[in-house]
């Protein structure tokens, strides 16, 4: 994509190309006037609410983060004011890959879906929207300690190893939140992706790196309640931005449990409303946790199970070996030994690095077709390689020029005249190369020394085992193309008619038109959109102020009308009242 796309900040210019390829431009102008009513109509709704259930740093952090309760927030807007906390926004694709969007946060970044939710969905959306993501998660990172929670998760997270299933179930989830958002979809549709996920749920084998992280994700930062089991307050985005799950979730229905390590294990459902929350005493044990987590990670693990994992991800992973020397690649075998690896093997582009930096020649174009190496210590000897100091190689004759044979515990031998040997910053080696070079394991060929130069890794262990290249600039890992829109709204004569109407009374609440007749609008509105319900909301709060009584009184009777033709609305009107009848909310 290109830089021109949106406006970049100090902050963003520090994010690598392969997150920028999911940033949109916000495109602030395609906002409707019902847009901007439903965005309205929810926070007047959720900072009246959640004034009392919230965790204090949300209000607080609303007038922080420049988030209005009147105008759906600019992004440009947005970032002057988050950079005096250290963090930005941009605008993306919808859903994007789970890694990406964790891996933003590692850069204190805040991905914002521009879109909005439609009217008819105004409690609840699967679909990231502009509410969720705007008004839920911008606000409560103005708390420095959750915003570093944040970002180590997003640090730690963009690590997990998926499994080949994760993706399809992200694939599927996409695909639910954009049909359910889109206008005219057929009910027959969505009921038919809705079991499509409820049955990749259920056959999604063991759960992978990427799944446990997720799901401690979703119970703290989508859905956390923090405080006491007794009396907690809300801190999870989906809650601060959802009308319906937030007076939901703190009713006694909804089982309330401390949160722990073992709250990885239990998934979720983004299509129903949460059987269970899961409450932290204090921000600080969220970040305790997470890093009991990491514990259990490849990346901190490595060993032969890490290396399976990257095996069974069939995609683009890393792992470091004892001298720091990282192989990039899809993983393809592993040759084992006592439970423990004894030889590794890539397939296609493979690169190497130490410490993130690719070693100059090796990188994908040097390894096309994969890439293959003993890993442990040299039968018989104690003394590891990585731990032979000059005089020790030299005793060994591992040392260019010499021609040797090198045997493995668990039956490698590589054969073969050493020509240089790659050190670290420590001087120890990490690589040596070799020519005429044959590698076997119990008589089977794993290098023939016509394939060319072999470079044997060295390593007693695999101390680590992650997701994604070692160094990002070792791959292409640009393959997004932005989308038009999420959803496409539909356009026709009826719509753009109440937009219009939406529009006029918009602004004459805000003074940029104050020659707009509000009976005229409403008598229309009767006669042409007589199921809308928010614009006769906002009406009635206009006669409210101007105290004309006569009006008040035709709106309400017709508002009755609509309640008995659609009682699933009733309540939102219900609660638009309510909040007219009250003092003004303000934040």
């Amino acid at each position: 994509m290109t830089e021109k796309a949106y406006q970049s900040n100090p902050i963003l210019d520090k994010l690598p190309a392969h997150l920028k390829q999911f940033i949109k431009p916000q495109n602030y102008e395609d906002y409707s006037a019902i847009d901007q009513a439903v965005w309205r109509y929810v926070m007047r709704k959720n900072v009246d609410y959640l004034s009392k259930v919230a965790h204090k740093s949300y209000v607080e952090g609303l007038e922080q983060t420049g988030i209005s309760i009147d105008h759906i927030p600019n992004m440009y807007g947005m970032n002057r004011i988050l950079k005096e906390i250290g963090w930005a926004a941009v605008a993306v694709d919808g859903f994007i890959p789970p890694s990406a969007f964790m891996e933003f946060q590692a850069y204190n970044v805040l991905v914002i879906a521009s879109d909005i939710r439609q009217l008819e969905n105004i409690e609840y959306t699967p679909a990231p929207d502009i509410i969720h993501e705007g008004a839920g998660h911008a606000p409560i990172i103005a708390s420095p300690e959750y915003a570093e929670y944040l970002r180590r998760f997003g640090e730690i997270g963009s690590k997990a190893i998926s499994s080949a299933k994760d993706y399809e179930l992200y694939e599927a989830v996409r695909h639910l939140s954009i049909i359910k958002e889109a206008k005219g979809t057929p009910q027959k549709e969505i009921d038919e992706a809705e079991k499509h996920i409820e049955h990749l749920q259920e056959n999604m084998g063991e759960p992978s790196e990427m799944a446990l992280i997720r799901n401690l994700h979703w119970w703290t930062v989508e859905y956390g309640l923090i405080g006491s089991v007794e009396n907690p307050k809300i801190y999870g985005a989906g809650l601060l931005s959802s009308i319906g799950e937030s007076k939901w979730c703190m009713q006694d229905d909804v089982t309330k449990l401390p949160y722990t390590i073992e709250t990885a294990q239990k998934a979720f459902d983004i299509t129903k409303p949460q059987p269970q929350l899961f409450v932290t005493p204090n921000f600080a044990h969220l970040s305790q946790v997470l890093e009991d987590f990491a514990n259990t990670m490849a990346l901190r693990k490595g060993g032969l199970s890490g290396l399976q994992k990257l095996v069974d991800s069939r995609a683009l992973g890393s792992i470091e070996l004892s001298t720091g020397l990282q192989i990039s690649g899809q993983f393809n075998s592993i040759i084992e030994h006592e439970g423990k690896p004894i030889y590794i093997r890539t397939v296609g582009p493979t690169a190497l690095a130490y410490r993130e930096k690719e070693l100059v020649g090796h990188s994908t174009s040097h390894h096309p077709e994969g890439f293959g190496s003993p890993v442990g210590k040299l039968k018989g000897i104690n003394l590891a390689i990585e731990d032979m100091g000059p005089r020790d190689l030299m005793a060994y004759k591992i040392y260019e020029g010499e021609q040797i044979s090198l045997e493995f515990e668990g039956g490698v031998i590589v054969e073969g005249t050493i020509i240089t040997g790659t050190r670290n910053l420590q001087g120890k080696i990490v690589l040596i190369t070799f020519k005429d070079c044959k590698v076997t394991h119990d008589g089977t060929i794993l290098f023939l020394p016509e394939w060319g130069l072999y470079h044997m890794a060295v390593g007693q262990e695999v101390v680590s085992a992650f997701n994604g290249p070692a160094d990002l600039n070792s791959f292409d890992l640009i393959s997004h193309e932005l989308s038009k829109a999420t959803t496409e709204p539909e356009k026709n004569t009826a719509n753009e008619q109440l937009e219009l109407y939406y529009k006029q009374i918009r602004d004459f609440r805000e003074g940029t038109n104050t020659t707009t007749s509000r009976n005229k609008v409403f008598k229309e509105l009767q006669e042409n959109h007589p199921e809308d319900w928010l614009l006769s909301v906002e009406l009635y709060e206009l006669a409210k102020k101007s105290n004309d009584i006569g009006f008040q009184k035709e709106i309400m009777a017709h508002l009755e009308v609509v309640k008995q033709n659609n009682p699933k609305v009733g309540h939102l009107i219900d609660d638009g009242i309510a909040l007219i009848e009250t003092p003004e909310v303000k934040a």
